[in-house]
């Protein structure tokens, strides 16, 4: 209910310089008023909005002193919320921020719920649904890049290109609605070709902005990346090279590493997500061939994968079962150990499609493997691209966008084939409502209450 005022901690738990209470609601003013005493004395509702005063915090019923603090006020509708909000800056202790929350919830604040800031922004107009998701998008970026996307998203990018694209459609239902309304008037061939036309372009623009969810999923979450292959070959080895630590225990053990380890990086502007998987073989250890059958659930989960094979070992049944079962996937093949005394060429392989093959030795050429390997990955994925559409234009970054873009390019086709069928214009403008209607979820016009509460469930409590 955004008639009641809301306080939550605005800053991670913990000790830091500076602990943030914030509160937003009709009578956050009133409350912080009761608990905070400004040095020079009057009122934080006499001040203007973008004002800051310094003081106390005090407990009313004791007038004991809690903390000394700033006050920032930021009037309706000039704030984050579109609310009154009052931020209170404190000492950064965990002690000292949870008392002054307690004293706002004591006199008169409720506590937010996870999101609840950003809803409030959302719900008053400040924020669309695009634009409130990019807010725990700039909070979670992984790499400057992916910043950049979230950033670009914040100020409206995507929102501008849906104003766009929504256009084009009010455009051509105006011309269908239009003819409804006047049956007797037919349409003439060339009316009939406009509506054609702005159909496909319609579909046209849509089907651009979902050749970009790739690029987008890319950055905000990252590329799922499984290094695979038989034990001992070197996957722990290549992921502590990768990650220039001792992540992973290396030994000469077979078997030593028995579940998943996962660690991000930041290779050039692209987050991997890096998962060092248990060695696949058959095996009558319990515990390792659970590790093998979590590492096999991963190779079909995986967006890219790092099959290691040892050069001084021969190949067996396990390295080519890895081989057919990513045949189909994003994949780099790697040759380890090429320093020692080689058991088998490239021939003996077989067919490994379009997969880029790269010899190394991790134990030798630690820092040059990483370049090539920097360079195999970011050519498949074509970070390029990535790298300069990421703050020039709208990218689709959520599963939630490209579905509702799908099913928008879906009404459009039924449009446009009962168009071209000669059936009955009333038809089409039903396709045409349902794509509009399709659109306006991803900036959330047509939202429904329970898609709001599970995208702010995602967000901390106090943003």
């Amino acid at each position: 209910m955004t008639d009641l005022t809301i306080a939550a901690v605005a800053t991670p738990l913990g000790e830091g310089g500076i602990g943030v209470v914030r509160l937003s609601g009709p009578d956050a003013l009133a409350i912080a008023d009761k608990i905070f005493h400004g040095k020079k004395g009057g009122r934080l509702g006499d001040l203007k909005t973008y004002r800051v005063r310094y003081g106390r915090i005090v407990d009313p019923d004791t007038g004991k002193m809690v903390d000394e603090a700033l006050a920032i006020v930021m009037r309706a509708p000039h704030s984050y919320t579109a609310e009154d909000v009052v931020e209170l800056q404190c000492h950064g202790g965990v002690v000292s921020v949870q008392e002054v929350l307690s004293l706002c919830l004591a006199h008169g604040a409720r506590l937010a719920e996870p999101g609840e800031f950003t809803k409030r922004a959302f719900l008053n107009g400040r924020l669309d649904l695009s634009q409130a998701e990019a807010v725990i998008d700039i909070v979670r970026s992984p790499t400057r890049l992916g910043l950049e996307v979230a950033v670009d998203q914040l100020e409206g990018s995507l929102s501008r290109r849906m104003k766009e694209l929504k256009e084009i459609l009010y455009k051509i239902v105006v011309q269908v609605e239009a003819s409804i309304d006047f049956p007797e008037d037919d349409l003439p061939e060339a009316q009939l070709e406009d509506i054609e036309s702005g159909i496909l372009h319609a579909m046209q623009e849509v089907d651009e902005l979902m050749q970009t969810a790739d690029d987008g999923k890319i950055l905000r979450e990252g590329l799922k990346t499984v290094i695979t292959g038989k034990p001992n070959v070197g996957k722990s080895s290549l992921l502590n090279t990768l990650l220039d630590e001792n992540r992973a225990l290396v030994t000469d053990i077979p078997g030593t590493t028995r579940d998943t380890i996962e660690e991000v990086i930041n290779l050039r502007g692209v987050p991997l997500r890096l998962i060092d998987t248990a060695g696949i073989r058959e095996s009558q250890d319990v515990v390792e061939r659970l590790g093998v059958a979590r590492s096999l659930e991963l190779l079909e989960q995986a967006d890219l994968v790092l099959h290691v094979l040892d050069r001084s070992e021969p190949l067996s049944e396990e390295d080519f079962e890895v081989l057919r079962r990513t045949r189909d996937a994003r994949r780099i093949v790697l040759i380890n150990k090429v320093d020692l005394p080689p058991l088998w060429d490239l021939d003996d392989l077989g067919d490994v499609g379009d997969s880029p093959v790269l010899e190394m030795s991790l134990l030798v050429d630690g820092t040059q493997v990483v370049n090539r390997l920097a360079d195999a990955i970011l050519g498949l994925v074509g970070s390029g691209s990535i790298a300069s559409s990421a703050g020039s234009r709208a990218l689709i970054t959520r599963t939630r966008h490209k579905q509702a873009l799908q099913q928008a390019q879906q009404a459009l086709h039924n449009s446009l084939a009962t168009l071209q069928q000669g059936l009955p214009l009333d038809l089409i403008a039903v396709d045409l409502y349902a794509a509009l209607e399709f659109l306006g979820e991803i900036t959330g016009e047509t939202v429904r209450e329970n898609v709001l509460d599970r995208i702010f469930a995602q967000f901390c409590i106090g943003k």
